[in-house]
């Protein structure tokens, strides 16, 4: 489940832990490159403070970064609110099977699995969640990690500790380019400073020596390059096909109908040129805790010794049982 924070206005994932980490695989090396790197070619830029705009865009964008880390991990991705009962208005009752209550015969309820519903003119299927009680709107789809079904449910992240859907998928992405573009700036200008390094001491092993900070850059950047990059270039083969993570995995690429597809600009301008949709659950709101319903109902039952006496079965609650849900109606007709 969801954690909060600040009356509800600050909504983390069950494991935002693990944002610590990312936090730290962020910082830990822009530290590093600011005290290291980026102070050693302010004295090879000294006119003009060109040295400095280096430095100073070094930080201004790593605040940029973990700005978009916020927005993704502290917001609602799109939670779709659950039913405290299954939906009576979707239960059909079935003559051919009866269930003996109260010593009459009741049509037992069936909830169908699936329903269709209409998307850009074609017909869908969405299915019965039977944890939230609700059939999911179109693209959604039911985390296990954070218990909850998703609006354009794309995956759970857990480097951000938060799913990805409907209201922070354009702030993810953000975050991944930003984070692949940042890794190349700490790169070029890591290999810059080597290559300084190389003209003042002659040879590429002096130069490393004398600023290791500036190889462990290279390399460490490198590596998250091809996660980051990569996963850059994949988000934005799915956005120009307008498919999730989920969908991808699912149904493949080879899906070629595919009902949400609306072209590539526009798709595009879907993700990032449209108003985020208001939450449908309002966090900061009072919780009533809701009684559990209870139908008493009188029943004749002749004992051992043949005297009359009547029990009463006050034990009928309402959870997730759709036969109890037949016997309330019975009740309230008798």
């Amino acid at each position: 489940m969801q954690i909060f924070f600040c009356k509800g206005r600050l909504i983390f994932g069950p494991d935002a832990k693990s944002l610590i980490i990312t936090l730290l695989l962020i910082v830990v090396p822009v530290v590093i490159f600011c005290t290291n790197v980026a102070r050693n070619l302010l004295h090879e830029f000294p006119t003009y403070n060109s040295g400095y705009i280096i430095l100073v865009v070094t930080i201004l964008f790593t605040i940029y970064v973990l700005v978009l880390l916020f927005l993704t991990s502290a917001r609602d991705p799109g939670l779709v609110p659950r039913n405290s009962y299954p939906p009576e208005e979707e239960i059909c009752y079935e003559s051919s099977t009866s269930a003996n209550v109260g010593g009459r015969h009741t049509p037992t309820p069936r909830l169908p699995r699936t329903k269709e519903v209409s998307v850009n003119g074609f017909s869908v299927k969405v299915k019965y969640c039977d944890t939230c009680m609700i059939y999911r709107p179109p693209r959604c789809s039911h985390c296990s990690v954070c218990d909850n079904c998703v609006e354009r449910f794309d995956h759970h992240c857990p480097w951000v500790g938060q799913c990805i859907g409907l209201r922070n998928y354009r702030y993810f992405f953000l975050f991944v380019s930003s984070s692949a573009l940042l890794c190349i700036f700490i790169f070029a200008m890591s290999a810059w400073n080597v290559k300084f390094l190389m003209d003042d001491y002659g040879t590429p092993w002096k130069a490393m020596k004398e600023s290791p900070a500036s190889v462990i850059l290279i390399v460490y950047s490198f590596i998250f390059l091809w996660f980051v990059g990569g996963l850059t270039c994949f988000h934005l083969y799915l956005i120009g096909r307008n498919q999730t993570t989920y969908e991808n995995f699912r149904y493949g690429a080879a899906n070629r109908h595919n009902v949400y597809d609306q072209g590539c600009l526009k798709n595009f301008l879907e993700v990032f040129c449209t108003m985020t949709k208001p939450s449908r659950n309002n966090f900061q709101a009072y919780q009533q805790e809701e009684m559990p319903m209870r139908i008493t109902r009188e029943v004749k039952i002749d004992d051992s010794e043949g005297d009359s006496r009547t029990k009463v079965h006050d034990n009928l609650e309402i959870d997730n049982d759709l036969l109890k849900i037949s016997q309330r109606r019975d009740a309230v007709n008798s």
